[in-house]
């Protein structure tokens, strides 16, 4: 199952999660208006394991906030966070897109 806010991807994942709890519950920041997808509404710890950051949502559901886009509810289980990038040709270059 996948899930998608913005240039914010979740992906149900059927493996444990270990790693470095994060002491906060912003999945991604804006870089170009400053606003943030963030888990308001529902239990849940964010862990960085491998350099990617995931979700262990423990409630039945959880709300994923954000300013510009529609709310989405995000059911129980462990998620890996996934942010959409594009590729510039004339820069030769990755980057995230600006949300």
């Amino acid at each position: 199952m996948k899930l998608q806010q913005g240039d914010v991807i979740l992906e149900l994942v059927d493996y444990e999660i270990k790693g470095k709890k994060l002491n906060h519950l912003t999945l991604a920041e804006g870089e170009s208006t400053g606003h943030s997808h963030q888990l308001v509404n529902g239990l849940g710890q964010l862990i960085m394991m491998d350099k990617i950051m995931h979700l262990q949502v423990f409630s039945e559901t959880a709300l994923l906030k954000h300013e510009e886009h529609k709310p989405i509810s995000i059911p129980k289980g462990n998620w890996k966070i996934k942010i959409v990038r594009e590729y510039d040709p004339f820069e030769k270059e990755i980057r995230r897109i600006a949300d």
